[in-house]
């Protein structure tokens, strides 16, 4: 495997979410898959659980990680045939063909402008970092996906229930911030290839990509969607139409404790973080039902089986 940015880089999600699990049991079993290897993990916006889940899932493998907040005071110009007078300091094609000198694995995590839809969409940055790196590339996230998050999310409905085909809600909730629809596509394009039995639900405005949502049913009743759901999802995203805007703050779409009534005893899920008494109330992110803190545990796990796989194939 040399690059994973969306589950079309791999033939066997259900494998791979198996594989994850196996590695949460016995976690440092293969610690010498990345003896004298290094990773290097590149940030061009702010993250918790990634920087942490991925660093811990190297370190698990026995390599040395390398992380760089790669926004803060290191400009990098992605277009060419420009003329480099203002504060871009280096090229993508002297900076990705170097970093990849020091690094087995290039990790990236970078981020939409929410303004141009259109190279937004075309992943520019994340496939300019590709076009010219010598070594395997992770996305940590990026403008359009965020296939490590989608991963661990995979594991963590595999790891709480038996059901071949549980009811799985994606859900729309309101936030203050226009927020990017990286992990609702990302989260869709895994459902579907595992064969969840997917729903999305949303106010109207707030249709996701085509491509993305294919023949995925789309309610914008919410609480017709929540019935008999095994597992509620639960993102903010800005309008893919109107790009990048805020249509609708709506506290009618919080995730409440009436709401996860209509479920089949559902369970919650959120990729965080999240912003309390606005995307959900307490009384669900704090009770029994709330899968947030073993979703963020099973990151760890999700990113070391990406690793380790593309470990095996150097």
């Amino acid at each position: 495997m040399t690059q994973f940015t969306a589950v079309s880089d791999i033939t066997d999600p259900i494998k791979l979410a198996d594989e994850a699990l196996a590695i949460k049991a016995y976690p440092h079993a293969q610690g010498q898959l990345g003896q004298n290897k290094t990773m290097v993990l590149l940030f061009f916006n702010p993250s918790l659980r990634t920087r942490l889940s991925t660093q811990k899932a190297g370190i698990n493998l026995g390599m040395s990680v390398i992380s760089m907040n790669a926004a803060q005071g290191w400009q990098l110009e992605f277009e060419d045939r420009i003329i480099m007078n203002t504060d871009k300091a280096e090229h993508i094609r002297e900076a990705a063909a170097v970093v990849s000198q020091y690094a087995d694995i290039i990790g990236i995590r970078t981020f939409p402008s929410l303004t141009d839809k259109e190279k937004d969409y075309s992943d520019f940055i994340l496939k300019r970092f590709i076009e010219f790196a010598s070594v395997p590339v992770i996305s940590l996230e990026s403008a359009i996906r965020h296939p490590l998050q989608s991963l661990a999310d995979l594991v963590t409905i595999k790891e709480q229930t038996a059901k071949a085909r549980p009811k799985v809600v994606l859900s729309w909730a309101p936030h203050p911030r226009a927020l990017p629809q990286a992990v609702s596509n990302s989260f869709i394009e895994w459902m579907q290839a595992a064969d969840m039995d997917l729903v999305i639900t949303h106010p109207e405005g707030y249709e996701l990509e085509g491509s993305f949502v294919k023949d995925t049913p789309v309610i914008y009743d919410q609480s017709k969607a929540f019935e008999g759901a095994d597992f509620i999802y639960t993102k903010n995203w800005s309008s893919y139409q109107q790009y990048g805007q805020i249509l609708n703050q709506d506290a009618n779409w919080t995730i409440t404790p009436e709401k996860m009534a209509l479920t089949n005893n559902g369970k919650f899920m959120h990729c965080l973080p999240v912003r309390r008494n606005v995307v959900v109330a307490d009384g669900v992110l704090d009770g029994p039902n709330s899968l947030v803190i073993e979703q963020a545990n099973n990151r760890t796990f999700a990113a070391q089986a990406v690793i380790a796989r593309m470990l095996r194939h150097q």
